[in-house]
């Protein structure tokens, strides 16, 4: 596949740009916009792209600084998650700020540091929402992989009185944390439904056929259901 893209471990940022420039489908990225993305890379083929890069901390921040999605997600894909300091996951969650790009170091960078529920601490309480939400999106995977680092209680309270008015990616992760916390946690699992179900948040989204519904407590009673199976 390397020969295919013609790069190695050795290629220089400007070639993994003019790689993922050939790449590029307009079409895609018009699909991309409407999300608030701006790529329009087959992901399938980037990471095919960062495979044949291998891992190098030191290329995935030259590709960083070039600002552009693209090189950034190929950036997240190639970079050594303990090679960052809590300074450094800070930065590059305030710099990359676009739906994928923040998904993605999240899921593969932050989330495997030792940094995790510091970071996560610092987030929660950013007055920017984009930044708030990538604390929320930590919460939530605390929810299920380290739930005495949390007051889940107090977490419900909060959702309770500033989900249903937040901004559209802060609602989504609040409502992440609801759904794991009412999935994950029985004795809380009746008062994480009774707020879902007052306060309506996502209760009309579209959802295709086989997937399941956003709507938390469609959402936790499914995955509870797939649990007890």
């Amino acid at each position: 596949m390397s020969t295919d893209i013609g790069l190695t471990p050795s290629s220089t940022a400007a070639e993994v740009q003019e790689a993922l420039a050939a790449l590029e489908n307009p079409k895609m990225r018009a699909v991309n916009e409407k999300r608030g993305d701006d790529f329009g890379v087959n992901l399938g083929k980037l990471r095919a792209l960062a495979k044949a890069l291998k891992s190098n901390q030191e290329l995935a921040v030259e590709l960083w600084k070039t600002g552009q999605t693209t090189p950034r997600l190929v950036a997240i894909l190639i970079c050594k998650p303990r090679a960052f300091s809590l300074d450094d996951l800070e930065h590059w969650i305030r710099e990359g700020d676009r739906p994928k790009v923040q998904g993605w170091f999240l899921s593969y960078v932050v989330k495997k540091s030792k940094h995790l529920e510091e970071l996560r601490q610092r987030l929660m309480q950013d007055p920017d929402p984009v930044i708030a939400s990538a604390g929320w999106e930590l919460t939530a995977h605390q929810v299920i992989k380290a739930p005495d680092n949390l007051d889940l209680d107090k977490l419900l309270d909060v959702i309770e009185a500033e989900m249903k008015q937040a901004p559209e990616r802060l609602q989504w992760a609040m409502n992440n944390t609801l759904a794991q916390i009412g999935i994950s946690n029985a004795g809380l699992r009746a008062r994480a439904l009774e707020i879902g179900e007052t306060l309506q948040v996502l209760a009309d989204y579209p959802t295709s056929p086989g997937c399941t519904s956003p709507f938390a407590p469609i959402w936790i009673n499914e995955m509870v259901k797939r649990q007890s199976d």
